[in-house]
């Protein structure tokens, strides 16, 4: 007696119209659930922005553009809620809760207002870092020891300022409003 596979058992079933639908759907079923067994990672997941009371009324400007944008990705050259850059975060807060118009790019932003020491810095003040030769990264301090940004991993985030990576790579924070 020969054994037969479960394929080869198929192969003898008679054609009829109706087994032919049921090996199709055997066949869609187990790519379905072979599909569906494992999981990717949606780094991009939104997110109710943390509830945030404020008498400072910067602040309070700057977590509510944060609920807009709360982990809006990163986008080089994108500018909206569908992806954004640093430079590009900065110019529409500024613009939208603060009814001024600032320079696009980072090399730019570095050269508006004045420069203020980091021990100084209030929330509205744009913080630059160097993150590599030629490179620049801006956010916007939120409240002391934080800054919103747009990170190129996680998207905009509010990060802290001492955070070791961008305690090393701070550069200077520039005060637009008065």
């Amino acid at each position: 007696m020969v054994s037969s596979t479960p394929m080869q058992s198929l192969k003898q079933i008679p054609k009829t119209p109706y087994i032919m639908i049921l090996k199709i759907f055997i066949v869609t079923l187990l790519l379905f659930v072979t599909a569906c067994s494992t999981r990717g990672v949606n780094t991009y997941k939104r997110t109710i922005a943390p509830a945030y009371k404020s008498d400072n009324t910067t602040t309070a400007l700057l977590y509510k553009e944060y609920e807009k944008y709360s982990n809006t990705r990163y986008k080089y050259g994108g500018q909206s809620t569908d992806g954004i850059d640093c430079s590009a975060l900065v110019q529409a807060i500024y613009k939208n809760s603060f009814h001024k118009q600032i320079p696009r790019t980072t090399k730019d932003q570095a050269r508006t207002g004045y420069r203020v020491d980091k021990n100084s810095a209030r929330p509205g003040d744009i913080i630059l870092f160097k993150t590599g030769y030629n490179v620049r990264h801006a956010g916007i301090v939120i409240e002391k020891g934080k800054f919103l940004h747009a990170s190129t991993k996680k998207g905009v985030i509010i990060t802290d300022i001492e955070k070791p990576y961008y305690k090393q790579r701070y550069w200077q924070i520039r005060r637009v409003l008065n």
